[in-house]
């Protein structure tokens, strides 16, 4: 259960109301995801945060199915089970399988498991040296 409840689109107003409004519309989305729900106290807050997840997880140099990709592993990482499936769930929209996500997870394993190998045994970095 949240710690804090969440603000239903019948009971936003003001910026509130205009965020849920662009939420919906730019993910087409029936309804608001509660993530956005329990950071409407703060509408500031849910404005700037909005703000820059559309800034951030827009098409860059960095496409948006890889970006997803990344905020996946990182949500592994982190143990956020909500923003997993919140991530697994826009790259399934965006055609990504089973086995990609299991490629996908293992990586994060490797990873999660070789930087903790280089971290405990404080192994310095030195640059590739390039054979001639």
């Amino acid at each position: 259960m949240a710690l804090v409840p969440f603000i239903s689109e019948e009971e936003a107003t003001g910026k509130v109301k205009a965020v849920y409004a662009d939420i919906m519309a730019s993910r087409k989305l029936a309804r608001v995801p509660n993530f956005w729900k329990a950071l409407a106290h703060n509408p500031d807050y849910l404005e700037a945060t909005w703000n820059k997840l559309k800034t951030v997880m827009a098409d860059g140099r960095i496409d948006r199915k890889t970006k997803e990709m990344i905020a996946v592993a990182v949500s592994a990482t982190n143990n956020c089970d909500y923003c997993l499936r919140s991530h697994t769930d826009a790259l399934r929209s965006m055609g990504v399988d089973d086995a990609t996500l299991l490629e996908l997870m293992a990586v994060v394993d490797l990873f999660n498991g070789t930087n903790a190998i280089a971290s405990g045994l404080k192994i310095e970095y030195e640059p590739p040296v390039k054979a001639e």
